[in-house]
């Protein structure tokens, strides 16, 4: 669980406060973005990469909600990096040897369910990389520097992706270990795409929103009010 950020874009909002500690409908966000992985039934080993100043003392909810889970002790801290994808290889060498596929999730997306962990899941136990995504709805063009619109970019086969996304490990040790001291990647299958490892696409949600700017926690309120049923594939 990515949860390493500094939140510039939504502390633009005037939120002291660091992003992934807001709360939405009064829970924060990455205490949202872990039940749905604390209730899963295949998830043994949870690894929390946090700000480094915050590894010391995590916020207490943090404690509790391990303790409250089924399995006590389950959820690890460790501190993240300068970068996304130095976070992410703090939090991949921190779990246990035991665990061979890799679930990565940013705590900014806090309406992830069991149906899409579900379905990541079966790719990814298959050996394949796998990365939840919905069809580009959007019209997308292409500018310049200037602003000036060079092409409309046909959208037929684009996707936005979405995490978690699902790893054997191996591969994603491999695509870690390569990476280093390459430009960073804003997301693991990208680094996993640099190896040649087949990556997959499956349904995301429409409801799995990444909360990024202070207009965004409005959204995730009225996304928190509405039931949670999975959409199936978007």
């Amino acid at each position: 669980m990515v949860a390493a950020g500094r939140g510039v874009r939504a502390a633009a909002g005037g939120a002291a406060e660091r992003k992934q500690y807001r709360a939405i409908r009064g829970e924060p966000m990455l205490l949202r973005a872990l039940r749905p992985f604390l209730g899963h039934p295949r998830v043994a080993a949870i690894v929390v990469v946090l700000p480094p100043e915050d590894v010391a003392a995590p916020p207490p909810w943090l404690a509790s909600a391990a303790l409250a889970s089924s399995a006590p002790g389950r959820i690890a801290v460790v501190a993240g990096g300068a970068q996304r994808q130095q976070s992410v290889a703090h939090g991949l060498a921190a779990l246990p040897v035991a665990c061979a596929v890799v679930l990565v999730h940013d705590a900014a997306r806090p309406f992830a369910d069991r149906a899409l962990i579900d379905r990541v899941l079966a790719v990814a136990d298959l050996g394949a990389v796998a990365v939840p995504a919905v069809p580009v709805a959007d019209t997308l063009k292409e500018t310049d520097a200037a602003g000036l619109v060079l092409r409309t970019v046909p959208r037929e086969r684009l996707v936005a992706v979405q995490t978690p996304q699902g790893f054997p490990r191996a591969v994603l040790e491999a695509a870690h270990q390569r990476a280093r001291g390459e430009v960073a990647a804003t997301d693991d299958a990208t680094l996993c795409e640099r190896l040649g490892a087949p990556v997959r696409i499956v349904a995301g949600s429409r409801r799995n929103i990444k909360v990024t700017t202070a207009e965004d926690f409005a959204i995730a309120d009225a996304l928190a009010g509405e039931p949670c049923a999975d959409e199936g594939p978007a």
